[in-house]
């Protein structure tokens, strides 16, 4: 009985994590993120992505965002944008403004906010792969 109870406590805490990254209001952009492989004891850390804005592609550079899964050969995150109502505004440094939490399928969110108010939730779509910010955050800026 105290298992079964523990378990459903785990459950809850899990959805309340997950609401928590559900958002009503609809996206203002979308992010997709890719990584090669990995391999044990090593993180990646990202090299780029592409953002959609107001239907076009922007290419970005992103640093400072890890995984330490141990065997994957591809990694591959999307997200959605909010609040970016300029394409210069996703420019900067993000740091976490909610705690990862598991998502259907094994995958993990995380919700980072830049010095513009800029906010990003970011999926892991490769199922085990969790992330880490860098000490400094994370640091995404459109190709030049």
């Amino acid at each position: 009985m105290k298992r079964i109870t523990g378990l459903l406590a785990i459950a809850a805490l899990g959805m309340t994590l997950t609401s928590a990254f559900a958002d009503d209001k609809t996206p203002d952009a979308t992010l997709k993120l890719s990584a090669g492989s990995v391999a044990a004891g090593i993180g990646v850390s990202w090299g780029g992505g592409t953002l959609t804005f107001k239907g076009k592609d922007y290419p970005i550079n992103v640093t400072g965002l890890s995984v330490g899964d141990v065997g994957a050969t591809k990694i591959e995150a999307s997200g959605k944008v909010y609040d970016l109502k300029s394409i210069d505004d996703f420019n900067g440094n993000y740091t976490a403004v909610a705690a990862g939490a598991a998502v259907a399928g094994g995958g993990a969110v995380t919700s980072m906010r830049n010095q513009n108010g800029v906010t990003v939730d970011l999926v892991a779509t490769t199922q085990g792969v969790k992330f880490t910010l860098g000490g400094a955050g994370v640091s995404m800026s459109l190709k030049k």
